[in-house]
């Protein structure tokens, strides 16, 4: 059989799948990423030998490149350059002191106990501190989970790539066979770090502003923005290496210029590019199952499991805990935050960059990463659901500090100037006012659920949801007062505080619901309503 005709039988099998399986894997422990792996260790050269595929195969090169493109351009258009600031101080721990730490203890079993040399340990650290938005999705899609906690595992999964990619590719080139001096060494760090970077980040913006243009002028078709995106991840990617740099960190320097020049084209083609990305990515899932059934022969797979439960269960909980420590984040987050974590396709996506370039042993790492995605997507996979679960029911029972904020920041630092304190006399005069104020209840969840009522007129808005509510209104005059219970939680602050960031005058009602409930009646309602 030819093998275009095999690879329209894999491309078959990736659309119909997902559509036809859906309903099995929501109520299952699997998940599309261990299938289709499964999937493809039994098509493999050990199995049925139907996919003929090594770590050398020209199609699982363009297939891996193009995915890790499109997945780190996704990345940086998801970003949200407009939350840059103090909510970035957690992200940022776990980025930078987390990252460097989970490295270096993920190469020390590498060396020791596998067996690697120092410098393939610290490449396989670097490769599996990756973590892998793929598995997260779920997580990110359940609206009990807040959305402080959400930002933290978004950014990190968004920016992880970035932090790793650098060390890897220089690690990389620290093993390849043939040295560089200290001339080299400059001009290659200066190709990597900033080359390729400004080279993506003129191309995503220059296409992005042209794109705009045209729009402007004679209005673009949804559809062909969004081909469009497709273009200029593959132009930045083509660019970069063609002088040198590299084309991954072009890739994603695209998407961060396009986010920042271009939302519409953003809004165009995060859909499709995650339908796109989507495809590729089970593609390649089977791809690398059908390689990784064949090299798994020239592996302790004992070690390999014992250094999956390592990496799984010690390093990355052991770091995170450390990490968080001082944060103000309920014990149930700190402990979704740690376990959440998962090595998927960019670990093996980045493990085969050793590969092609020729790393000694890099087959045998690629090999032994394998078995830890494995073990890694199928136990995470597995746990998302009863985890998350598990987190909602506690948030029922209990009032958990981050649903009372809408961002990380003030899980870590309290939050500024103190807000504007209006009573249940004077709130009760301004209703009956000419021009009654914007009354918000922002009580946590397990209060809400509990409740009897509220105060008449007012509109509920989930605390961790405050600056989505601020965002979609057009325009607000008067006040907007946030109210929550009786000095048992602090939601109806924190609520002020940001709206008032967002320019809204807001103030907190003293005492709270409780308060205006001795005085003055409730509207009884179904609060679950």
């Amino acid at each position: 059989m030819p093998d275009f005709l095999a690879i329209f039988d894999i491309i078959a099998i990736i659309l119909l799948v997902p559509a036809l399986a859906s309903g099995i894997v929501a109520r299952t422990p699997l998940s599309f990423p261990i299938l289709f792996m499964g999937l493809g260790i039994l098509l493999g050269g050990n199995f049925l030998g139907f996919i003929d595929v090594d770590a050398h195969s020209p199609i699982l090169e363009v297939v891996a490149t193009f995915t890790l493109c499109l997945v780190l351009f996704l990345d940086a258009i998801n970003l949200q350059i407009d939350e840059l600031g103090r909510r970035w101080l957690i992200p940022a721990l776990i980025l930078g002191p987390g990252t460097a730490i989970i490295i270096a203890l993920g190469a020390v079993p590498l060396a020791l106990m596998i067996g690697f040399g120092w410098i393939l340990a610290f490449l396989g650290g670097a490769i599996l501190a990756s973590t892998d938005p793929v598995v997260l999705r779920e997580l990110m899609r359940d609206r009990r989970i807040p959305r402080s906690i959400k930002q933290i595992l978004k950014i990190e999964a968004g920016t992880n790539d970035l932090i790793v990619l650098p060390i890897i590719l220089i690690l990389i080139a620290v093993g390849e066979p043939q040295g560089r001096d200290a001339g080299q060494w400059s001009a290659f760090l200066v190709q990597l770090l900033i080359m390729g970077p400004a080279i993506g980040a003129l191309i995503g913006a220059m296409g992005a502003i042209l794109i705009k243009r045209i729009d402007a002028r004679l209005n673009i078709r949804t559809e062909h923005q969004a081909l469009s995106g497709i273009g200029i991840v593959l132009l930045a990617y083509t660019a970069a290496t063609s002088v040198g740099g590299d084309g991954f960190l072009a890739a994603f320097a695209a998407g961060l210029a396009v986010s920042v020049t271009n939302r519409r084209l953003v809004n165009s083609f995060t859909q499709y590019g995650e339908v796109t990305s989507e495809m590729f990515m089970l593609f390649a899932f089977v791809l690398f199952g059908a390689t990784l059934s064949t090299m798994m022969q020239g592996t302790n797979v004992v070690l390999s499991l014992v250094l999956a439960g390592i990496v799984i269960f010690a390093i990355r909980p052991l770091v995170l805990s450390l990490v968080l420590a001082r944060s103000r984040m309920s014990f149930e987050a700190k402990t979704l935050i740690a376990w959440f974590g998962p090595r998927g396709l960019n670990s093996l996506l980045l493990a085969l960059l050793a590969v092609q370039a020729n790393v000694p042993g890099a087959e045998l790492l690629l090999a032994t990463v394998g078995i830890v995605v494995l073990v890694s997507t199928g136990i995470h996979g597995a746990s998302a659901t009863p985890i998350s679960t598990w987190y909602r029911r506690r948030a029922k029972e209990q009032h958990l500090v981050e649903e009372r904020t809408a961002t990380a920041d003030s899980l870590i630092v309290h939050q500024g100037p103190s807000v504007m304190l209006i009573t249940p006399e004077q709130l009760y005069q301004l209703i009956m006012s000419p021009q009654p104020p914007m009354i918000l209840d922002v009580r946590s969840r397990a209060t809400y659920e509990r409740a009897e009522g509220r105060i008449p007129g007012s509109v509920r808005v989930e605390p961790d949801k405050i600056d989505q509510w601020a965002n979609s209104q057009i325009s607000i005059e008067g006040l907007v007062v946030a109210y929550c219970s009786w000095h048992r939680e602090s939601s109806s602050i924190h609520a002020a505080q940001e709206l008032n960031a967002w320019g809204i005058t807001a103030s907190t009602l003293s005492g709270g619901i409780d308060g205006w409930a001795v005085r003055y009646p409730l509207e009884t309602i179904d609060p679950r309503r």
